[in-house]
């Protein structure tokens, strides 16, 4: 396998993607025909140290959110076994 160079500017315009507009690392590897791995290390590449005040509020908004998803969907399942 040929490995090439990937500008910075490229893989910091795909992990601002990622992170911000919510691709998934797939669909942006197969859209730059890159591994997946890569872009993993490049994201932890990317994370380290400690997260930003703003990014943890962002990430427990975003839990909650998705906890009461899980709890409204495990309701609605919940119902409809009960009408079976």
């Amino acid at each position: 396998m040929k490995k090439h160079k990937i500008a910075k500017e490229v893989k910091d315009q795909i992990i601002d993607r990622i992170k911000n507009q919510g691709i998934s690392v797939s669909q942006a590897a197969k859209e730059h025909g890159i591994s997946t791995n890569t872009i993993y290390t490049w994201l932890s590449r990317k994370t380290e140290g400690s997260p930003g005040l703003l990014e943890i509020a962002k990430l427990r908004k975003e839990n909650h959110a998705l906890k009461e998803l899980i709890g409204e969907i495990t309701l609605q399942m919940s119902r409809s076994q009960k009408k079976i």
